[in-house]
């Protein structure tokens, strides 16, 4: 979910007004310049949250039906590897003709996919739908970040992501309850089938407003320009790339090394490529920003995977009751985020930063505390309560600060480098977590040996420990931010 310098006062850089409406510094984002807009984009989020925390309840209960539960894992990583692909190809669009095709083209691959996925008859067919779906995401979130760097002045953009991030809060508390419900009583594919339809009205009240305010290229005193073939190629190799070492990471045979050191051979070059140059040096600016982002997402996603599993197998916790211990973290998040939209945080936006990634590593090494059976299960809530409000802070921001970064005829092409980096990054911790989970036995907890459940905490705590250090590695990170004056 985004970082910033200047005051709230600050006009955004130049940006061509051909064609489009500029709001008085005085308006905000439900102002009548930015009122349709703002509903529009941020319920086409809103929905997109819902189906993004339902999904995961519906899951097992599709898998189980398509007798598809050895594939079960590619339901999810065939969403990520094609949604890698989408997004370099998003900014190119975006930056060439405007956000406007590639957020109308999303939504229908979106749509499209989740249709496919609902009316599937086998397992493959259901991960053919959920990569389309990956497709149209992988679109729609880099050109969600070119329309909010052409429509909104430079003062409105934290509070219109911070209205992005608060649209997950509903959806992070209400979903599973209600996809488990539509599961139960109307069957999983009503899970995947009820959206399409609900995304027509805000896409409806959206869309004029992007072509009116947004559309066409960041230049419109020169020639369109042309797609750079070079980097589609290398978003595909990306692609392909963290999808074969996801499928290494799965199988602990020697054998695995083949499809890991091909996915290696292919990700490098791509990652290097079309991240921004210095990005794995952590290269004061832009590099640092785009590196943040994928160090805090990857860190705590990691992490937060393992929760649920922990708290069941190792504390006796319902699925539900385990589920409901992050709760909270919905609104904790959206709070985080409002808080770094303050004008009077902006002077104080890097230490702000700095402070949350300390914040989301003590909430990561926290967590598995609960193994210690003396310890409270509601610690892990609480924990979870702080790291959320971290992660809040830094995501809005470091999506804030990119496209401060960003001279308009680029915003598409950063904002893709920056959706890769958190993609990427979660694919590759939960690679490797996922990997010494298994290593030290993961792969037999809450297995019943002698009719008791297997424990074996230090499989866990081989997740949570590390990811709690790759999070103090951002914290370091958060102090490269902005160029020394």
């Amino acid at each position: 979910m985004t970082a910033l310098e200047s005051r709230d006062a600050e006009v955004a850089p130049a940006i061509p007004t051909e064609g489009r409406v500029s709001a008085p510094e005085s308006s905000g984002i439900l102002g009548s310049a930015h009122r349709a807009l703002s509903i529009g984009i941020v319920t086409v989020v809103l929905l997109i949250a819902f189906e993004a925390t339902a999904v995961g309840t519906a899951m097992p209960v599709a898998a189980r039906e398509l007798h598809g539960v050895p594939l079960y894992a590619f339901a999810f990583s065939a969403f990520f590897t094609t949604s890698l692909f989408a997004m370099v190809l998003s900014g190119q669009w975006a930056d060439r003709n405007g956000p406007l095709g590639p957020l109308a083209a999303g939504i229908a691959g979106f749509a499209a996919g989740l249709l496919v996925a609902g009316t599937a008859t086998s397992m493959w067919l259901f991960i053919l739908g959920r990569a389309v779906q990956g497709l149209g995401g992988g679109l729609v979130i880099v050109a969600l970040y070119v329309v909010v760097s052409r429509a909104y002045p430079e003062h409105l953009r934290p509070s219109i992501m911070a209205a992005f991030a608060a649209s997950w809060v509903v959806p992070s508390v209400v979903g599973p309850l209600a996809a488990g419900a539509v599961t139960q009583h109307l069957g999983w594919r009503w899970v995947f089938l009820g959206i399409p339809v609900l995304v027509v009205p805000p896409l409806a009240l959206a869309l004029p407003a992007i072509r009116r305010m947004a559309s066409g290229p960041a230049d419109t005193s020169g020639p369109a320009p042309a797609f750079d073939r070079r980097r589609i190629r290398l978003a595909l190799g990306i692609s392909v790339g963290a999808g074969l070492l996801q499928y290494a990471g799965q199988d602990l045979r020697w054998l695995a090394l083949i499809p890991a050191v091909a996915g290696a051979v292919l990700l490098v070059p791509a990652v290097l490529g079309l991240l921004p140059r210095g990005t794995y040096r952590a290269v004061r600016g832009l590099p640092s920003v785009v590196l943040l982002r994928g160090i805090s997402a990857g860190s705590f996603i990691a992490a937060e995977s393992f929760v649920p599993l922990m708290l069941v197998t190792q504390r006796g916790l319902s699925p539900t009751l385990a589920g409901l211990s992050l709760a909270a973290g919905g609104g904790t998040w959206a709070l985080g985020s409002y808080v770094q939209s303050r004008p009077r945080m902006e002077p104080y936006r890097q230490r702000l930063m700095v402070g949350s990634m300390i914040l989301v590593a003590a909430a990561i090494a926290t967590a598995p505390t609960v193994l210690i059976h003396s310890v409270p299960v509601w610690i892990v809530a609480v924990a979870w309560a702080f790291g959320c409000y971290g992660m809040g802070t830094v995501i809005a921001s470091t999506s804030v600060l990119l496209l401060k970064l960003s001279p308009p005829e680029e915003a598409g092409l950063n904002s893709a480098a920056l959706q890769i980096s958190d993609g990427l990054s979660n694919v590759l911790l939960l690679t490797a977590g996922g990997a010494a989970f298994a290593a030290l036995g993961g792969g037999a907890v809450g297995a019943l040996h002698d009719g008791v459940p297997g424990s074996h905490p230090a499989a866990f705590a081989a997740v949570f420990l590390p990811m709690a250090g790759v999070a103090l590695v951002g914290a370091w990170v958060a102090t490269r931010l902005l160029e020394k004056r």
